[in-house]
């Protein structure tokens, strides 16, 4: 690589890098003034569709079609193993899942039927449990995937990562003692989503491009939230005009778990060892012949070149949001709902969130209590804390809530699962251990933050 011959940048391919980059920034990152409150294109856009769709037909209507298959896929996946979903990576991916997330998904595709239809106990298809869940948080989701879905290959496909990720290959190792090379998974991560973040990790960890530890810290500190379920929570709670303060806080927090994670049990107690052998392993370089600008601009022209399709776009981003309607949907109906009856009929968050109740008195936290009953249930999956601060009216109280359960990272309704299901070396146990040790470490800062901005 260090004799690599320098090549020429064509004009066109360094505009197929920055215009496209250019775009999915302006959309999904960039902050602007609409009737008096900030907002970002991505929420306008996906309001509007939203309205467009239920006018023709209720979403929730489209919602349970897509549970119904996401049920049957599965199911014929595991039966007969037909061809043309094994050639299909897509139909792949929906259909091959174990048993638990196949109850799952037909606990969601149940409660979907009762809410619509208001059969069974009132307790699952009230306003305020499964009601809930599909006509206000799910309606939202449905069309927040779907712009997002075709917006976010914009910065995750035409090289600003590979540009990105130049310029922090000299500071991952001496910041986060990780390899350069991991600088690109990490931003994937944050920029695209959590899961994507949790697969690279796993591939190069059975490459041998990463050691056990690496694996461990990059897959449980830096495969983060997604900036569409980050918008998410935030219409949830209704703060979409904070997006800049939020989404400051949670960059500022991450950072602070990667460096403070690695260094505490369990992930300290992680090998620096090799899953294989891989001596042909090196740190990514700049090549001799180019100044570090020049390598980026190559690296992001190759990768806008490689990517400048509009059909492959179509088709990744037509892919990814099926993914996500199919795949993570009926999870949240599943998992949301049953949260939300256990809040609403049992104590059992507020048993479980008193040892934070100290921290919150610490700090002068308006409704303390509220906020650490909702602490604990973003293990099980990141949207429902949010789910349960939509009533409360304090923002700042909101807007802890929001950024905390993006902040703690580790839900099993995704990630979670998605490291469980690798060959990345974390347990279950573990998962739990670093949720709660990234809860404890966030807080603080989230109310601090919290106290500058309101």
């Amino acid at each position: 690589m260090n004799n690599l011959k320098r090549k020429d940048i064509a004009l066109t391919s360094v505009l197929k890098f920055i215009i496209p980059s250019f775009i999915g920034v302006l959309l999904l990152m960039t902050p602007f003034k609409q009737n008096g409150s900030t907002t970002v294109a991505v929420s306008v856009l996906s309001t509007l569709i939203n309205n467009y769709i239920n006018k023709m037909i209720p979403i929730h209507y489209i919602v349970l079609i897509l549970m119904v298959i996401s049920c049957i896929l599965p199911l014929i996946y595991k039966i007969w193993k037909p061809e043309f979903m094994e050639k299909n990576d897509l139909l792949k991916e929906i259909g091959e899942i174990n048993y638990f997330w196949l109850f799952l998904r037909f606990l969601g595709l149940i409660f979907c039927i009762m809410v619509i239809s208001k059969s069974g106990s009132e307790i699952i298809w009230s306003a305020s449990t499964g009601g809930l869940v599909l006509f206000e948080l799910i309606n939202s989701l449905f069309t927040i995937f779907l712009v997002a879905g075709f917006i976010l290959p914009f910065l995750t496909n035409f090289g600003l990562l590979e540009f990105i990720g130049v310029y922090l290959t000299k500071f991952m190792r001496p910041v986060f003692n990780l390899p350069g090379r991991s600088a690109v998974d990490c931003i994937a991560s944050w920029i695209g989503d959590g899961t994507i973040g949790v697969a690279l990790t796993s591939k190069q960890y059975t490459e041998g491009h990463y050691t056990e530890k690496e694996a461990a810290v990059i897959a449980t500190s830096f495969s983060a939230v997604s900036i569409t379920f980050c918008l998410v929570v935030l219409q949830n709670v209704n703060l979409t005009d904070y997006f800049g303060q939020y989404y400051l806080t949670i960059c500022a927090v991450g950072i602070i778990c990667a460096l403070i994670l690695p260094k505490i049990p369990p992930l300290s107690l992680k090998k620096n060892t090799y899953l294989i052998d891989n001596s042909e392993y090196t740190n990514e370089l700049i090549p001799e012949g180019y100044t570090k600008n020049r390598w980026a601009l190559t690296l992001a022209a190759g990768k806008a070149e490689e990517s400048f399709s509009l059909v492959k776009l179509l088709k990744s981003s037509l892919e990814t949001v099926l993914s996500m309607w199919i795949s993570v949907i009926p999870i949240i109906m599943a998992v949301g709902t049953v949260a939300l009856i256990l809040s609403e009929n049992t104590s059992i968050f507020k048993w479980l969130g008193l040892p934070f109740l100290p921290i919150l008195n610490l700090f002068q936290v308006k409704d303390a209590l509220a906020i650490s009953e909702t602490l604990v249930v973003g293990f099980a999956d990141m949207v429902v804390p949010s789910i349960l601060a939509s009533s409360i009216n304090s923002e700042m109280t909101r807007f802890i809530i929001a950024t905390t359960s993006v902040c703690q990272l580790i839900y099993m309704s995704e990630t979670g699962s998605v490291i469980l299901g690798s060959k990345i070396p974390v347990n279950l146990i573990e998962l739990f251990i670093i949720f709660l040790e990234r809860t404890l470490i966030s807080l603080p800062i989230i109310i601090l933050m919290a106290h500058l901005f309101f």
